[in-house]
């Protein structure tokens, strides 16, 4: 279980370094000025920075439960092979839900992996 989450850690990090890249090219093109990302309020704000800030928080609300679902499984010393599918899926389906969050941005896509991902935590 430790290597899903693991593996979710990761995302968070890659998610957090995209924010951060385009909230900085976004402050040296002069789309926004630096005291805009105090609140994330105030400039008119560019799509780019709201759909990454938005994304980057995302990773905080479900995969929390997904974080305690596996210390459960830790801290309980349980190994039943289906939850460690479960966990695998729910990284494959968070990381479909980042690329197309921060792609094309297809919001019927977006729905099913999210979904999809969803229903891995219940799994679990």
């Amino acid at each position: 279980m430790i290597y899903p989450m693991f593996a979710m850690v990761l995302l968070r990090f890659v998610a957090m370094l995209i924010t951060a890249r385009v909230r900085v090219q976004s402050a040296r093109r002069g789309e926004v000025s630096l005291s805009c990302f105090s609140l994330i309020q105030g400039d008119k704000i560019p799509d780019m920075v709201t759909k990454t800030s938005r994304h980057f928080s995302n990773l905080f609300e479900m995969p929390l439960l997904f974080y305690v679902a596996g210390t459960l499984y830790i801290a309980l010393d349980l190994t039943i092979p289906l939850a460690i599918y479960c966990a695998w899926a729910f990284v494959v389906t968070r990381i479909l839900h980042s690329v197309v969050h921060l792609g094309d941005n297809n919001v019927a896509h977006r729905l099913f992996v999210f979904a999809l991902s969803n229903l891995c935590v219940l799994a679990l």
